[in-house]
């Protein structure tokens, strides 16, 4: 081998232990960096006329697992999906209350009905009788600030899905230049790493609104299409569509029009169920919680709002009442229309013949409705008929939560539990995927930058390139010497 020949291969020795080197300080730098992969050099021998011409640098290499990668955008998407949906159940339920709170639910419940048995203890006290109004009004208040918070986590999501949309519409575009940069990069043979780190973090950025799947393309562009094998990009970025509504309510519904569903590329696509082209993910589960959890949800309160209506509408209530005139809890004062049902527990009242402060008459409550007599102050007998009505067991005429007969007290409790006991396999099933991403996590992790390994690495990369200085070195002494003869 000649002087320049050896000179040759220690320069490209040199050279390319310098650019490791810059490559190993890259990734020491960057190790907590998000998007960032670790870089690695690819190298392949150099000949000239068959004959060793030293080491040729092809290229730098990101070492991404994306069998692991896919994995944990996976695992994103369910991940941010569960969270969504036991969010609004913990919500309702914490609306709800629990018996122990005076304010919630069964504490309103048990409130009116003690208030009703002090009364009759008696009732010729009006201040007795005031406490009757009084919890009763508290009563239609806690299912109308019940139904509120159905109405307002509806809102919500509905809201949370346009910007979600806006995001994933962000995202794709912003890959789409990516993907052109990447090619013009590679077609210059330029270092096009960076670049396809800040297309993983794009990528990611949809992973959990949309569960995705990625697909290699030629000339470092890649293409994404939903789980269900929608096209989200594919050369040219796709546009999601949604309109965001102001304010939602109980009656207001996406088969109705009132409610905006989803668009791709102007093509309207299911948001719900099986055959959804975006199932799974934080976008699908507010689609869940606006157009059905919040919705079941709202029908049983109403059916809920409805057993209490039509239990003080009875006779067994209050024999002096007119057939067809509200009772003691009207719909918006009116009676109540089995028609009209969806959102009675928004629009529930006092009957104001009871209400002093619009002109009723506190003693109607001791007397009925239909006394326009007053009777005996001592008389017990319609608030004993009150609290009977509220006590006895009856079948719902509407809803599917209650299957059994209850008393109103029991329909309440009926309705916590089943919030309840759905909130938990909602947590449960969120600690499962929440494990399954940690793990993932981990193990997309253990794939990335680790410290000691570069450190090793540049460990190698000094000793390669003492060697070639060395030859350099030897080979100038050796010119050195040639000269000086």
């Amino acid at each position: 081998m000649s002087m320049s020949t050896s000179l040759s291969n220690a320069l490209s020795g040199l050279n390319a232990a310098a650019r490791a080197a810059d490559l190993v300080s890259s990734n020491v730098a960057n190790a907590l960096t998000a998007g960032y992969a670790r870089r690695t050099l690819q190298l392949s021998s150099k000949s000239l006329a068959g004959n060793g011409a030293g080491v040729q640098v092809d290229g730098v290499i990101r070492q991404v697992d994306q069998a692991v990668l896919a994995e944990r955008r996976t695992a994103d998407a369910a991940l941010s999906g569960r969270a969504v949906i036991s969010g609004f159940l913990t919500g309702y339920e914490a609306a709800i209350g629990t018996p122990d709170q005076a304010n919630s639910l069964s504490g309103r419940i048990a409130g009116f009905e003690q208030a009703l048995l002090t009364a009759a203890s008696r009732p010729d006290i009006d201040q007795r009788l005031t406490g009757v109004l009084r919890a009763a009004q508290d009563l239609t208040g806690q299912l109308g600030a019940m139904s509120g918070a159905l109405q307002s986590a509806r809102g919500e999501a509905d809201r949370q899905i346009a910007r979600d949309v806006a995001t994933v519409n962000d995202a794709l575009v912003r890959i789409e230049d990516l993907n052109t940069q990447i090619t013009v990069s590679l077609a210059r043979g330029a270092d096009a790493t960076a670049l396809m780190d800040q297309r993983q973090l794009q990528v990611d950025r949809i992973s959990p609104l949309v569960p995705i799947r990625e697909v290699a393309r030629d000339r470092g562009q890649i293409a994404l299409y939903t789980a269900n094998g929608a096209s989200l990009i594919d050369g040219k970025a796709a546009v999601l569509g949604f309109i965001a509504t102001n304010a939602v309510t109980p009656d207001m519904t996406q088969a109705s029009g009132a409610l905006s569903g989803l668009t791709l590329n102007g093509r309207a696509i299911p948001t719900i169920g099986d055959d959804s082209q975006i199932a799974g993910g934080a976008i699908a589960a507010n689609f869940a919680v606006r157009d059905t959890l919040a919705v079941n949800a709202q029908t049983e309160l109403d059916a809920l709002a409805r057993d209490l209506v039509e239990r003080f509408e009875s006779p067994a209530a209050d024999a002096t009442l007119t057939p067809g005139l509200p009772g003691l809890f009207t719909n918006a004062g009116a009676v109540f229309d089995p028609l009209v049902e969806v959102g009675l527990s928004a629009r529930l009242g006092i009957n104001e013949l009871v209400d002093p402060d619009r002109g009723g008459a506190l003693r109607l409550l001791r007397d009925g409705l239909g006394g326009f007599t007053a009777g005996p102050v001592g008389d017990a007998t319609q608030l004993n008929a009150l609290t009977a009505v509220l006590q006895s067991l009856r079948p719902p005429a509407s809803g599917l939560l209650f299957g059994q007969p209850h008393s109103f007290s029991g329909l309440g409790a009926a309705l916590l539990t089943a919030v309840g006991s759905d909130r938990q396999v909602a947590l449960a099933d969120e600690s499962y995927d929440a494990a399954r991403h940690d793990a993932i996590t981990r193990s997309e992790l253990e794939n990335g930058v680790d410290s000691d390994q570069e450190l090793q690495s540049l460990l190698l990369i000094e000793q390669a390139y003492t060697a070639n200085a060395r030859v350099i070195q030897t080979v100038d002494d050796m010119i050195q010497t040639i000269l000086g003869i």
